[in-house]
């Protein structure tokens, strides 16, 4: 979709744009540090590769200001039994605990994995309706400072 107007503003829909999310980021990142006056931010990933340098499973989150927001984490299906998201998880959140972080939040659909967050710790905050097949959007928070 485009303005009506050769001469003014265009305004475009598409896929994802790499160059617009760069530019997205940093405009919020340079707002949120204005208004909060923390401008320290980070990310951080965890890898489990196998022998054969196939990737196991891991975990990409990020950090600002002493809060740790897990965006995604995933094992393969052959190797969820033998305790791999556990370890991933500590793992990132002893890395959190090293960059200064206190606390972490993450969610999880209801299909996906609320009960293993609920057993490492987590506690749910709120829910978001309306994911298909009647499903929720389950959300944590973990304080790093207890126990």
């Amino acid at each position: 979709m485009t303005s009506d107007h050769a001469t003014g503003p265009v305004l475009t829909v598409g896929e994802r744009d790499a160059e617009l999310n760069r530019r997205l980021d940093e405009g919020l990142t340079a707002f949120n540090a204005a208004a909060t006056g923390v401008a320290e931010q980070g990310t951080l990933s965890v890898k489990v590769t196998d022998e054969a340098g196939e990737l196991i499973g891991g975990l990409a989150a990020w950090t600002w200001g002493g809060l740790c927001g897990i965006g995604m984490l995933w094992v393969r299906e052959d190797a969820r039994k033998d305790g791999w998201g556990g370890r991933i998880l500590r793992a990132a959140e002893e890395e959190a605990r090293r960059r200064g972080c206190d606390r972490v939040a993450v969610s999880s659909f209801t299909f996906q994995a609320p009960g293993f967050y609920r057993r490492h710790g987590y506690t749910e905050t709120g829910r978001t309706l309306g994911i298909p097949g009647g499903h929720e959007d389950v959300h944590f928070f973990k304080s790093l400072t207890d126990g």
